[in-house]
């Protein structure tokens, strides 16, 4: 049973490979270099017509784009693996809203940032546009650094999927030049993700230095 991950190294793609790693499946690895804009290349919108990573081909042959989807399917195909608490239980909604949070609010700012001149008609506006992102991108971590407070994970001393989401996406953006001083917290659990065996060789090369 091979799952096919469409991604790039840096990418969305990164905690999806990171969960399959913890997971213990085989994944076979397509790359997608946004450096070229490969994403946007025809052939490859046939699969995701949003033109984005990751994209994720289920055994059985089912597409699922959207890393938050991807990540939450994994978790309902891979119960053993234990990476979110059952249904019903209140700490699976815990893990849930965080996850929703960088899903839907720090995500678009990351994109702001990469992509500015997608946001205006004027070029001028493209450096106030990623200054803006990078500011509001960095309020997200604070307000995840004062109230969810990983200690040193999401749940605590329970380790989730959802560490793995928010330590992934805690270094676009400049992350780790800036979060170890301001967010000891989120830093605390990048590193406690980091550091798992069987995630501490894909996070070394999604993630520089």
């Amino acid at each position: 049973m091979t799952y096919i991950l469409y991604g790039d190294t840096g990418s969305g793609s990164g905690p999806v490979e990171m969960a399959l790693a913890e997971i213990g499946a085989a994944v076979e690895l397509r790359p997608v270099p946004l450096a070229s804009d490969a994403q946007l290349e025809a052939e490859y919108r046939q699969l995701n017509p949003m033109g984005r990573i990751p994209t994720l081909i289920l055994p059985d042959g089912t597409v699922v784009t959207e890393s938050l989807a991807i990540l939450l399917t994994l978790v309902d195909r891979h119960p053993e693996a234990g990476l979110l608490p059952p249904s019903g239980d209140p700490a699976r909604s815990v893990a849930l809203r965080w996850m929703a949070l960088v899903a839907g609010e720090f995500y678009p700012h990351v994109t702001r940032f990469d992509y500015p001149e997608r946001f205006s008609a004027d070029p001028a506006h493209a450096g106030a546009i990623r200054a803006r992102a990078m500011e509001m991108g960095r309020d997200i971590w604070r307000l995840i650094e004062r109230e969810c407070a990983p200690d040193p994970f999401v749940l605590g001393a329970r380790f989730s999927v959802a560490d793995i989401y928010l330590a992934a996406l805690s270094r676009w953006m400049k992350g780790a030049e800036w979060i170890p001083a301001e967010c000891p917290r989120v830093e605390a659990m990048a590193r406690a993700v980091a550091s798992r065996p069987r995630i501490a060789p894909v996070w070394s090369r999604h993630v520089p230095g």
